[in-house]
């Protein structure tokens, strides 16, 4: 059971990482003068998703409790 949630703990925090390196490439990307569009919304849907799949993992680590 400690095993199964630190590989949780460790998959979030490299997705965690690969969402901020995102937030850096999107960020600079914006700045650009001539923003590829497209490449933009790409990169905005994946950061989407890796955010969704931060808090599933999250919710994993949260112990079922019976009513």
């Amino acid at each position: 059971m400690d095993h199964e949630i630190e590989a949780i703990k460790c998959r979030i925090i490299d997705i965690q990482v690969e969402h901020h390196d995102l937030d850096v490439v999107i960020t600079k990307l914006s700045e650009s003068p001539y923003p590829d569009q497209l490449q933009l919304k790409r990169l905005k849907k994946r950061r989407l998703q890796l955010k969704d799949m931060i808090i599933k993992l999250k919710e994993q680590l949260i112990p079922d409790i019976l009513a």
